[in-house]
């Protein structure tokens, strides 16, 4: 067997591994666009920051290690195109602009997303910030100016957020703007308010409800960001828009596209065309609590899509098989020292699926309210009227708060009650929480507002 892997970051190294171990007579080749293989993306915005010092940090395994492990790694090397029926890849060489062409019997698509320009001037001029790579190129860019650079950053979801943060901790002057009156649209407006409160008070400089309208280029090499509502002078612009899925491999080849406009897969990671699995940031989801597909980028998934698309591909006859059940939007990062989580679905979602809704919304402490200082944490949970399940759940607060979410993640991926959720054997000491842990005081709240029993 012949399996070429386009992409050599978490999907794609986490399948040929598994491959690798489970099929010793396999050749794997795997084809990276970029000089890494396995590495964290997360981390990038700590990179800029100087909280990380290189790079080389952020490298889980380098294409030599690979290819000792016995995988062809070939970075520097992108696919063009796929011949779904003489099973070829069509590349060219980053570099020299060779092309070549690759074989297969079975070939996964994990090339992931990348920022997709807006059709505005001089766009062109302003950096993007998605691959290692370009994390380099920023940080180099940045290491050359002086102390007092300004830097505008175009977009306000995590990675803007993160990055906005990281300027500051560098002593930078930082703008955020988006077009969006909130950041992090992902969220309750109440919980992302709470959020923008905490960048404003490290010293990011707000400008919500400003569109992009063009980034012009002075003779001296610097820059100005035009909005729908300023002007703001720039050494440095970065445009944090999100990613869109590249699914032009998958489209060459017949691949289906889901209704989120992803490469659409079956549980297995197969998609449409015989022989061809994807996974990772290029793939469509099922989100567990609407039933909807959705894009949702994240190295968690794309790790447990890759070892389910390795394990389909090895499987002999009578192997049992694994499935990726799907998602239920858990996010978590941190702002400065507030910390802020989400999963399942926002009122603002919840209301697109036709999903009829109870929230609560209330404020308690991370700790026992009688320890030196308790914490802070604010609570949104929602659950479905009729069922009772709960169906999201947003938290922010300071240190400690965030991965509470997880508890409430699983909540909704099981579909626990807020009756069930209330009843839960939660862990308790005073220096992490109450006696009613803020989740089950939401649980119990949703009960009362449900009207469902047993209320507590």
């Amino acid at each position: 067997m012949r399996m070429v892997v386009i992409g050599g970051d978490a999907a794609g190294i986490t399948a040929a591994s598994h491959v690798r171990r489970a099929r010793p007579d396999a050749e794997i080749v795997v084809l990276e666009r970029t000089p890494y293989t396995s590495y964290s993306m997360c981390g990038i915005p700590a990179y800029i920051g100087e909280e990380i010092a290189t790079a080389a940090d952020l490298v889980v395994r380098w294409p030599e290690q690979l290819r000792q492990a016995g995988i062809d790694v070939r970075t520097g090397v992108e696919a063009v195109a796929v011949d779904a029926e003489a099973r070829t890849v069509a590349t060219r060489d980053v570099a020299t602009g060779a092309a070549a062409s690759e074989a297969y019997d079975v070939l996964l698509l994990a090339n992931g997303a990348h920022p997709a320009l807006p059709p505005l001037p001089g766009v062109e001029h302003a950096q993007v910030v998605h691959t290692l790579d370009e994390g380099e190129a920023l940080r180099t860019r940045l290491d050359a100016g002086g102390p007092d650079q300004r830097v505008v950053v175009v977009g306000a979801g995590y990675i803007g957020l993160e990055l906005a943060e990281a300027l500051v901790h560098r002593g930078l002057d930082a703008r955020l703007v988006d077009l969006a009156e909130q950041v992090m649209p992902s969220l309750d407006p109440p919980i992302a308010a709470r959020v923008a409160e905490a960048l404003e008070q490290h010293g990011v400089a707000l400008h919500l409800g400003e569109g992009l309208v063009e980034v012009r280029l002075a003779d001296d090499g610097s820059r100005e960001v035009v909005t729908t509502a300023g002007r703001y002078p720039a050494d440095t612009v970065v445009l944090a828009l999100g990613a869109a899925p590249n699914v032009e491999l998958a489209a060459s080849a017949g691949c289906a596209l889901g209704d989120s406009g992803a490469v659409a897969v079956d549980g297995r990671m197969r998609t449409s065309v015989p022989g061809i699995w994807a996974a990772g940031d290029v793939v469509e989801s099922r989100h567990l609590v609407t039933g909807r597909g959705v894009n949702i980028q994240l190295g968690t998934h794309a790790n447990k899509q890759g070892k389910v698309a390795g394990i389909d591909i090895a499987s002999q006859p009578g192997d049992g098989a694994a499935t990726f059940p799907g998602v239920v939007g858990t996010a978590i990062t941190k702002v400065c020292a507030t910390e802020v989580a989400r999963t399942g679905v926002s009122a603002a979602e919840a209301e697109a699926a036709g999903l009829e809704a109870a929230e609560v919304r209330f404020e308690g402490t991370a700790k026992a309210g009688y320890m030196p200082d308790p914490g802070h944490v604010e609570v949104v949970m929602r659950a479905e009227v009729g069922s009772g399940r709960i169906v999201g759940c947003q938290l922010v607060g300071g240190p400690g708060v965030g991965k509470r979410i997880d508890v409430a993640a699983t909540w909704v991926q099981l579909g626990v009650s807020a009756p069930q959720a209330q009843f839960l054997d939660l862990s308790y000491a005073p220096p992490f929480g109450g006696v009613w842990d803020v989740l089950a005081v939401g649980a119990r709240k949703l009960t009362k507002e449900l009207g469902l029993d047993p209320q507590l």
